[in-house]
């Protein structure tokens, strides 16, 4: 094999993962080079960007909320600057309330330790009522917001052409050279290769046996006659798209139907949540789909190969990508070049290899 280009670490995949892993790496003075199939990106492409604190059916505070979300933050606050481009949008998210005995637990929840950073009201009166249904009032919460995925992804790939740090190709894996202190590919020579490619992964030889759980989910574009203050989400959640009275409504939560492509079973869905929590007239301008890549535990995927030292694996964000990214890139960052150690919880360790 005859080296041309050597660089710090091949990254392959360019959605969440890859992209955050990328400014992480490249802010510690690291050379990286990645290959990514843009039209590939069905998880990034379709994501809402939304990102919450207090989530689920019964409302409870995410995992690791107190360190993920200060983390965010500050990630795609810096981001938006070093890359010239805006795709960050904090702003409030309203969930209306179902019934008085709803309302009443929340008044009794508000009070936990822990909570009140992540609330910025509890109301027992309608105060959205012009634009969903809220009869009974409902919790107002801080520190939520959405991230244009495709915008932040654009961004990032810019800056990685710009560095001629960006190949728009598939990486094909049996042309990896592998030894004890480095990896080549092609011409190309780099101390460890990263997978972030998604679903792709599934097919790989490296991190196939890993236990993937996708969820294919369908989202709707909505055309509303004005633009919302905040984002509702109850059932479905509707989220501005950065352009004046265009939402993405979504999503679906599919983990048998993997077909590639939009269902009227998913659109059905998704008007009939939407008709039980907006008010406001809407036209649907389009649909779309994508497979996120979960995991059996819901926690990710980080850290290398049981056999091989040089290939590591990032993956597994699931539908809290654009909270888990910018965390967990830092980490995986300062573990690359030696600093610190990857979270037990999120460590591929925890599972058993299946060769």
């Amino acid at each position: 094999m005859s080296i041309e280009k050597e660089v710090d670490f091949i990254i392959v995949g360019q959605g969440l993962a890859g992209s955050s892993l990328a400014l992480e790496l490249i802010e510690r003075g690291q050379q990286v080079y990645v290959f990514d199939e843009p039209d590939k990106n069905h998880s990034s492409a379709v994501a809402a960007g939304l990102f919450n604190p207090i989530t689920g059916r019964v409302m409870t505070k995410t995992w690791k909320a107190d360190l993920l979300f200060p983390f965010l933050m500050d990630f795609y606050a810096k981001a938006e600057k070093s890359l010239a481009a805006r795709f960050f949008y904090p702003m409030p998210l309203y969930r209306p309330f179902i019934s008085v005995q709803e309302q009443n637990e929340w008044m009794g929840k508000s009070a936990a330790p822990g909570m009140q950073s992540y609330l910025k009201q509890v109301l027992t009166q309608s105060q959205f009522g012009d634009h969903v249904y809220d009869n009974f009032g409902g919790l107002l919460l801080a520190q939520c917001g959405y991230v244009d995925t495709n915008a932040f992804i654009r961004s990032v790939r810019g800056n990685l052409i710009s560095r001629n740090s960006y190949a728009h190709e598939k990486f094909i894996e049996t042309e990896l050279t592998l030894n004890d202190t480095y990896v080549g590919y092609k011409d190309m020579k780099a101390k460890k290769v990263i997978f972030c490619n998604g679903s792709e992964a599934l097919k790989s030889h490296f991190f196939g046996w890993l236990p993937f759980r996708l969820l294919k989910g369908e989202t709707i574009q909505v055309q509303l006659d004005q633009n919302f203050d905040c984002i509702y989400n109850r059932g479905v959640y509707v989220v501005p798209e950065g352009r004046t009275g265009l939402y993405k409504v979504g999503a679906t939560y599919n983990t048998k139907d993997m077909s590639l492509s939009i269902s009227s079973g998913g659109k059905a869905e998704l008007i009939s949540k939407l008709n039980e929590l907006l008010k406001q007239p809407y036209e649907i301008t389009t649909q779309n789909w994508g497979i996120r890549p979960s995991t059996a535990d819901r926690k990710p995927f980080l850290g290398c190969h049981p056999k091989d030292k040089t290939i590591v694996v990032f993956n597994g964000l699931g539908t809290k990508g654009v909270s888990l990214a910018p965390y967990f890139a830092n980490q995986l960052a300062d573990w690359l070049i030696g600093k610190g150690e990857i979270d037990k919880e999120v460590d591929v360790g925890r599972f058993k290899y299946k060769n």
